[in-house]
């Protein structure tokens, strides 16, 4: 089947010769796109630094988390060599999200030192065997560090191709034209341009004119003014949510030696009753959860009992 035929029977209403769409994108991003410190390293290191910090956070703040974290850990070597409690209490303090995330990427470095010898993989096979890297994270370390990875979909992706392309929202059909619209070989500037635009012209409210977006003779929402997009999943609520909680829990014990149940209790919620609703089972509860991720040490002594971080 020739390339034109593969292009004519994708989903959607995408050109049969891609080639001006490539061009055109790549032009754009190269000639013009925001200068975030990780785009100009391939180091995988600092790129999976960056990815994971980026799952839950805005990248304007994540540029000083990210230099803060290398300045303190600068080798994937380093944060191997490091107490998983100090990983933790640097992702609590920079308000990174998830703290499991901390913890993942601290067993990752322990996976390239202990299991790799300090190489790391190429390609995103072998990149998602390391602890806590998903498909998603695994295509954008092979892209951005080592220009080997497959088409990155995330939520700006979708977005901009369910409107150019008429793409149905379908992730199949997403993640087939997004790897068919990728130029052979150019995964690392291609993956970065497609989210740029995505990030900077076709927003949720978009910009077409004013960013200069290089689809515009292309895409569909651009000709009838039709700027819906595809559903997004809404997050959970944070506050009041278990995962506020297991935040606290680690930013009190990153301060403390070890607390007792009832102390902690009192110390991350002001209604904490030790036999109320949100009480001793309640924390032991999170406590628990906590212990089974690897982040706090419980301990039975004496009738009492007290957490640590690990």
């Amino acid at each position: 089947m020739s390339e034109q035929s593969a292009m004519a029977d994708l989903p959607g209403d995408v050109s049969a010769d891609p080639s001006p769409v490539q061009r055109a994108l790549i032009e754009w991003y190269e000639a013009d796109h925001r200068a975030y410190p990780w785009r100009q390293t391939d180091d995988p290191y600092a790129i999976l630094v960056s990815e994971i910090m980026s799952q839950q956070t805005q990248l304007d703040r994540v540029v000083s988390a990210w230099e803060d974290f290398l300045d303190r850990w600068p080798t994937v070597a380093d944060l191997a060599a490091a107490d998983r409690s100090d990983v933790v209490g640097f992702w609590t303090d920079h308000s990174l999200g998830y703290n499991n995330r901390a913890k993942y990427l601290h067993e990752a470095a322990r996976q390239i030192r202990d299991d790799h010898s300090g190489e790391w993989p190429r390609d995103p096979d072998g990149l998602s065997e390391l602890m806590g890297v998903g498909p998603y994270t695994a295509n954008a370390v092979a892209s951005f560090a080592f220009n080997n990875g497959n088409a990155v979909v995330d939520t700006n992706v979708k977005r901009v191709l369910y409107r150019a392309f008429d793409v149905p929202d379908e992730d199949d059909a997403f993640e087939e034209v997004a790897q068919a619209l990728m130029p052979e070989g150019e995964s690392r500037v291609w993956n970065n341009a497609i989210m740029e635009l995505g990030g900077v012209a076709c927003e949720k409210t978009p910009d077409c004119d004013g960013a200069g977006c290089p689809w515009r003779e292309w895409c569909s929402a651009y000709a009838t003014g039709d700027f819906t997009a595809p559903d997004v999943p809404t997050q959970p609520a944070f506050e009041g949510s278990r995962r506020q909680f297991r935040g606290r829990i680690v930013r009190l014990l990153g301060e403390h030696d070890k607390m007792d149940l009832d102390t902690l209790g009192h110390r991350i919620r002001v209604d904490y009753t030790p036999d109320g609703e949100h009480g001793r089972e309640w924390l032991r509860d999170l406590l628990s959860d906590l212990a089974d991720d690897g982040l706090v040490q419980i301990e039975e002594r004496n009738g009492q009992t007290t957490a640590r971080l690990r």
